[in-house]
């Protein structure tokens, strides 16, 4: 199991050396910008698509992550969820009995 991932890449390495395409532009092929798919919206749509365009790159990733738990926080998360369950299970007794 330890060598799992080198024999995947060992096979993708051989598969890929037996491969024999290889990508070209077809001359009549023409680059399309964001701002022409943009000219063909018209109304709430063109609002949407222009503000959702890239203005610039960003040094940050997509999300950041929050910080970890610290103990204390994560017993009282552990104890609102069995609390809840608690709840819905009362719940579901007293409406099984009426």
């Amino acid at each position: 199991m330890d060598h799992v991932y080198d024999y995947m890449l060992h096979l993708l390495t051989e598969y890929a050396n037996l491969l024999t395409f290889k990508p070209t532009k077809p001359p009549e092929a023409v680059e399309v910008c964001p701002e022409s798919l943009v000219c063909q919206a018209e109304g709430t749509e063109k609002k949407f698509l222009m503000e959702s365009m890239v203005k610039s790159a960003h040094d940050s990733g997509p999300c950041d992550l929050p910080p970890p738990f610290n103990p204390q926080e994560l017993t009282m998360l552990k104890q609102r969820k069995e609390n809840s369950i608690r709840q819905v299970e009362m719940w579901e007794r007293r409406a099984s009995t009426t």
